[in-house]
This record gives structure tokens, sequence and C-alpha cells, in this order.
């Protein structure tokens, strides 16, 4: 049996628990917790666990209450586990379990499997389908900005990670910059190589359930990391070091959910925008990002203006990929890829910057033609071999999709980096969906969206009436 069979398998167990009225994202969550204790078991690390919290338990469980059993399981585990990392992904367990029943077909679909031929290396991999299954489905909610695989990968190419390196996701999410950067450093290197100066890895996870199961994937890959549960965008980030790489994809939204208040070198509540000016300032001299960020970073006036040019000045931003729309969950997101270079002074680092304009008349992309691996090919050849920006460049006879533009050409338009120069630059995909599925699919997230504004708006409007003396 593959891995994708395994995967497919596991999938259909949720199956059973449609009657109980649970998400696939809950699900992905409780197999988390389930999917420890039998690989646990499997590669012999069973002594992470107390003696009476391990599989065997579960599956020899001959009464009639295994759902007692296992909270009692959870809750014992999340507080008394000797180890650390046992302690931390059953942290604030919460089962989504309410009959027995349903437990216990889950419990011996997982341990029927033949886990026996299955590597250390191919269980991480098994757990990464898991995740990519969650977020293709579209009831499940958790692909709204789920970056895809190809994406992933192509900026983890460009960025080059390198062995003893600090690579660090802000808004880590399940971890998926993470683990490509580390498939990319054993991919380039020998075992002992990797052995004797392991990348470090470090990444901020605001939601638990979500960190949990970031935990469970760096875990499984062995990564050698630091994942906090927080925010970057407050005094959490005093745990995090300069990073040499930042990878990232940070939250779209007007302003976080929450009454914590961002840092005070922070000048905005504007998620992405926060996110930007964390990430530049988080790099050591030297340290490179690649970050996706939604087209109203690009122009939004004011303080991101500011941004942008604080930016410039102590970066070099050297690359701009526009991003085809269509490529994540919700169909009208327009997004960008950002590539900078911390400068080792803090002005006049920007001296060009080249844009890829990979929208503009782009192919249909979406379920029934995904994003690929080769979609990327062109861009990382004009990109060039060196990850900070320094190949040597130049415009292409017959590609007008690639285009450089000066400081002074920017600063002319008053910092504006939206800029168009191809037809039908602002055709809208959405204009021209056809599938029941897909109308459904824009529909709900619009609905989505406007949910998440009113939130954003009603908590900015609580702030400021606390504020108001």
């Amino acid at each position: 049996m593959n891995n994708e069979n395994i995967v497919q398998k596991i999938w259909n167990l949720c199956n059973i628990l449609r009657g109980d009225g649970i998400s696939y994202h809950e699900y992905i969550s409780e197999l988390t917790y389930l999917l420890f204790l039998k690989i646990a078991q499997e590669n012999k690390t069973e002594d992470l666990l107390p003696e009476d919290c391990r599989w065997s338990r579960l599956v020899d469980y001959t009464g009639d209450d295994l759902l007692t059993e296992y909270r009692d399981m959870l809750t014992y585990l999340g507080g008394h586990a000797s180890s650390d990392i046992v302690k931390r992904i059953y942290a604030f367990p919460t089962t989504v379990f309410s009959h027995s029943e349903n437990l216990k077909a889950v419990v011996d679909g997982i341990a029927k499997l033949d886990w026996h031929s299955i590597s250390m290396d191919g269980m991480g991999d098994i757990y990464e389908g898991l995740l990519a299954k969650n977020s293709q489905d579209a009831r499940s909610g958790a692909g709204q900005y789920f970056t895809p695989r190809a994406l992933v990968d192509s900026m983890v190419r460009i960025m080059k990670p390198e062995l003893g390196e600090v690579i660090q996701d802000p808004a880590t999410g399940t971890g998926g910059f993470l683990i490509s950067a580390d498939h990319y450093i054993r991919s380039n290197n020998s075992r002992e190589a990797y052995i004797d100066n392991p990348p470090k890895y470090e990444g901020v996870e605001i939601e638990k359930g979500t960190y949990r199961i970031c935990l469970m994937n760096a875990f499984l890959h062995q990564l050698d990391s630091n994942i906090i549960l927080g925010d970057a965008l407050t005094k959490d980030a005093e745990a995090l070091s300069l990073a040499t790489v930042i990878l990232a994809n940070p939250p779209f939204g007007a302003k976080a959910g929450s009454a914590r208040k961002n840092r005070e070198d922070i000048l905005t509540t504007n998620k992405q925008l926060a996110f930007l000016q964390h990430i530049y300032s988080g790099l050591q001299a030297g340290g490179r990002a690649a970050v996706v960020l939604p087209d109203n970073v690009l122009f939004e006036e004011g303080v991101g203006r500011k941004i942008r040019q604080e930016l410039m000045d102590k970066c070099n931003l050297h690359t701009i990929l526009r991003l085809p729309t269509g490529i994540f969950y919700s169909q009208g997101v327009k997004t960008n890829v950002l590539f900078f270079t911390r400068g080792s002074e803090d002005t006049g680092n920007t001296k060009i910057v080249w844009i890829y304009d990979m929208r503009s008349g782009a192919v249909k992309f979406g379920k029934k033609r995904p994003l690929n691996d080769s979609d990327f090919s062109d861009f990382e050849h004009f990109f060039g071999t060196d990850p900070k920006g320094m190949t040597n460049r130049e415009t292409v006879e017959g590609n007008n999709r690639w285009k450089a533009f000066s400081r002074q050409e920017i600063l002319n338009r008053n910092d504006n980096l939206d800029i168009v120069w191809l037809a039908n630059a602002d055709f809208d995909l959405e204009d021209n969906l056809s599938e029941p599925e897909e109308i459904a699919e824009a529909i709900l997230n619009h609905l989505r969206e406007a949910l998440n504004e009113i939130k954003e708006l009603s908590i900015e409007l609580d702030s400021d009436s606390l504020e108001t003396p």
C-alpha cells in the first residue's frame, strides 16, 4: 500500500464522524492526537509517553466507555507527560468525538493500516497528504489562505535555504514553508553534513489547533524547531532570533482579532502591512525573504506608503512576482510575492525592482487546472541563481512579462508598486466562472470575507471606545 492509498483510507474515516457534525478541520486536529500515539508505537518512541497513555490502551480497551478513557488519556498527556513536545501537542485537549462507537471505528481503521511498511519520512509525507486533503475540500474552510504547494516549493527553490541557517515563518500555519525548506536542504546535502550543521527552524502560530498540527508536522519531519504559540505582531516575537531566511504567507485582513496590542515598533493594525514590517525588521543583515502579500500592500497610501519606503530603504526589494488569481481557495484574492534582502545599512538599498507579471492573460487556474511546478519555470529562469537577486538580469526580447523599474521611477509614482503594463491586466477570472461548484465557492468566500470585515470593524470600534477618555 503506497502513501497515497493510506492518506485516502485515513481521510475516508472522516465519513464516520459526519453524523456528529464534525468538520474536516476538526478531524485533522483529532487525527493529530491519535496518529501521534500510533506512530510512537511504530517508530519505537513510546518512551515519550506514560505507560498507561499509549496506543495499545485504546486498541485493547474492552469496556463500554472508550470515549471517557480517551479523554482521560488526553488530559493526562497534556499535563503530565515527561516530554515537552508531547505536552505541547496535547495541551488544552478537546476531543470532537461524542460517541464511543465512532471513536472505536476510527481507532480500528487506523490500526488496520499497514504501518510496518512506512518509514519515518513516509509518516511525515502521509501527514502532509492529509493536510493537503483538508485544504482542498471546500467544506473544511481550511484552504482559505492555504498556500499552494507549487508556489511554496518555488519560493524555497529561489531562496535556496542552507545548512546552519535560521529559517523562519512568523505566520507558520501548519508549517508548510518550513517543511519544504527542510526537504530542499536535505536533498542538496549529505545526511552527515545535515547532522553536523542542521538548520534552525522558527515559527509563530496564533491558533491553538493549527499550532498543534504544526508541532506534529515538525516532529514527524524531525526538524530542529522552535514553534511558538502566539502572535508575532506582539511581544511574543521577542522569542524569535534574527533570521537568515524568512518565508511566509501572512494572514489577510484589516485588523487582528485580539485585544492584545501590537508592538510599539509596528506602525499599523493592518495585518498584511504589519507582518511586512515585522519581517524586514526580523532579518539579520544580508538575510533574505520571500513573502506572499495582497495587492493593497503595493498601493495603499498613508502608513502603507511609509512602510514601502522603509522597506526599500532598509532592504533591496529586488523582485516582485504578480501571482495569477484563482490559485488560492478564494477566487478573488489577488496576491504577489515580494523578494527582498536586508542591507548592512538602513538607507538606499533598493536601486532597481524587477517585476514578473504572471497574472495578466494567464490561464484559468482552479481545481480543474491547479498550479504546477512548471508554471514557475520561466520566472525562476529570469530570477536567476542568486537567492539575493544579484544575478545579472536583462530584459528578454519576446517576453514582456519581465520588466525593470528604477527606484526613481517608483518614486515618481509616489512609491506605488502596483505597476501594470500588459493588456487585460484587470481581467477578473470570477467573471468567467461557469461550474456551479466554483460559483458556489466564490459566493461562500465573499460571505466569509464580509463576515470577517464586520467582525474586524466591530473589534476596531470596541477598541476605539475603550481608548476614548
